[in-house]
């Protein structure tokens, strides 16, 4: 196997770095030298795989919902960026650059785009049904658009696809095809709000647990992510409601805690959609609403076509409405068995390896898999 530099550009929140982390862990197993591009929210990584590998730390800033004002600073931020990469870039003269969407991956690769004829491979992976505002963008000069879902929308025209799945991180990836157990005496329920939680999870969950049942509230126990500010008063009502509950503001035991839950209420990002059907767990699926190509949404839509969990969009996510979801789920356990079931026929746990594939694909160090092509997309043969 010929080893190769790789690129990875990815920041910001964990999910764009967590699948950027799962494909590192892949290519550094064939013996790949990797580099590490992010941005100032990621900083310096002191754990796992990159760890031991190049780090450089780029400025850069969102541009989408923001003012003219800030956004041109953004956009100023971004240009100088991707030249300051470009010039590192040229030092280390990678084979591949491979992004995760959101910002922190355009200054990478458009700074390989500006190297010219001898820019190196560029790959791209969108974690969503709907193309990103920055994918969007960085796919004109791509050389394949790795996709989560068998179809996106937004996609260009003629684009060159990959349908690999979302990776996930191996203690995710392990938990495929464990099954999923009914609750019994005990009613498990795992509440997650993306990277740093969300206040309406906090305002809105305690007050639907606190409208069911006393023999059902008897049975649950919670473990929910919160805002650091709203750590107290989460904690307090639950406490005041008689319901076993962890509160914390982040979570350092996933796999675990979703190799356990009956039932997990949460976003729709792209990587909690991967977790939640590898795991096989049924979810109740809150989208952002202020994501900027309204992605969650279609997310969400593509786990409640499936039959695998339930899409309550922000405005109707009340005390009320959330109570009476729980309400039957809690008593029709044969109901949460079968979405389990239907989020397990949608997992993905070798995207990673496939995700890998591609990039060793487009540098010719594999055959041409077969892969299967979102409809309306050119399928990618190096």
């Amino acid at each position: 196997m010929s080893t190769r530099t790789i690129v990875i550009a990815a920041g910001g929140t964990g999910g764009h770095f967590f699948p950027a982390e799962a494909l590192a862990d892949a290519l550094a197993e064939r013996g790949h030298h990797l580099v590490l591009m992010t941005d100032e929210r990621a900083g310096k990584r002191t754990e796992g795989v990159f760890a031991t590998c190049p780090q450089y730390v780029l400025r850069g800033a969102g541009v989408a919902g923001r003012g003219p004002i800030r956004a041109l600073k953004a956009g100023t931020t971004l240009l100088a960026s991707a030249w300051q990469a470009r010039s590192i870039l040229r030092t280390i003269q990678p084979d591949a650059v491979v992004g995760f969407g959101g910002y922190p991956s355009v200054p990478p690769l458009l700074g390989a785009r500006l190297l010219g004829r001898k820019h190196p491979a560029l790959i791209i992976h969108e974690g969503n049904a709907v193309l990103g505002k920055a994918n969007a963008v960085l796919s004109r000069f791509a050389d394949v658009i790795a996709t989560s879902y068998p179809s996106v929308a937004k996609l260009p025209m003629g684009a060159h696809t990959a349908f690999t799945g979302m990776p996930v991180r191996p203690a995710i990836a392990a938990l495929a095809g464990e099954g999923f157990v009914p609750p019994g005496e005990t009613l498990n329920l795992l509440v997650w709000g993306g990277s740093l939680g969300a206040t309406v999870f906090a305002q809105v969950v305690p007050a639907a647990l606190g409208k069911l049942p006393d023999a059902i509230r008897a049975r649950l126990h919670v473990t929910q992510q919160a805002r650091k500010a709203d750590l107290d008063e989460v904690r307090k009502a639950y406490a005041d409601l008689g319901i076993q509950a962890r509160v914390e503001p982040f979570l350092n035991d996933v796999p675990a805690l979703l190799q356990s839950a009956h039932l997990v209420i949460g976003r729709a990002g792209g990587s909690s959609v991967a977790e939640l059907t590898t795991a096989g767990r049924p979810s109740i699926l809150v989208p952002l609403p202020i994501a900027a190509s309204d992605e969650q949404t279609e997310n969400a839509r593509a786990i409640t076509t499936a039959g695998a969990g339930w899409m309550i969009r922000q405005p109707d996510f009340t005390p009320a409405a959330l109570a009476s979801r729980l309400g039957d789920l809690f008593t029709a356990p044969e109901e949460l068995a079968r979405a389990a079931a239907a989020a397990a026929s949608l997992a993905r746990p070798d995207a990673a390896t496939r995700l890998a594939d591609v990039v060793e694909e487009c540098l010719h160090l594999s055959p041409s898999p077969a892969y299967p092509t979102p409809p309306s997309q050119t399928e990618f043969s190096a």
